[in-house]
C-alpha cells in the first residue's frame, strides 16, 4: 500500500466558494494544458459545476503535507480523482485516489 498523497484546492473564491464542499465529496483533477500562467496547472472540477478551483502550486497556498501541482503533475493521468478530507478557510485538503497515479 502506498503512502497517501494529499493536495490542496486553492482559488475557490474565484468560482463557487467552498461553503458547499463537504468531507467525502469527490473531485476530478484535469491537467490544464491551455493555462497561459502555469504550465503545470491542474484544474479541480465537480460534477454539475465544472471548475471549482485549482490544485495549489505555491508555498503560500499549499497546506500541510499536500503536494503542489508541480509535484503532482507528472504523477497523475490526464484525468484523476480525489476525495475532500478537510474544508478550511485557507483551502480544501483532499486525498488523491490511488488509481489516479501513473
Amino acid at each position: 500500500m502506498r503512502k497517501p498523497i494529499y493536495f490542496t484546492i486553492a482559488g475557490t473564491n474565484h468560482y463557487y466558494g467552498s461553503d458547499f464542499m463537504k468531507v467525502g465529496m469527490s473531485v476530478r483533477l484535469v491537467k490544464d494544458h491551455k493555462n497561459d500562467y502555469d504550465k503545470e496547472a491542474i484544474a479541480v472540477k465537480m460534477d454539475g459545476l465544472d471548475t471549482v478551483g485549482y490544485v495549489a502550486n505555491s508555498h503560500y497556498t499549499v497546506l500541510g503535507e499536500s503536494y503542489s501541482a508541480g509535484r503532482l503533475y507528472d504523477k497523475i493521468h490526464k484525468n484523476a480523482r480525489g476525495t475532500i478530507l478537510y474544508v478550511l478557510p485557507q483551502g480544501v485538503v483532499c486525498r488523491l485516489d490511488e488509481r489516479s497515479l501513473r
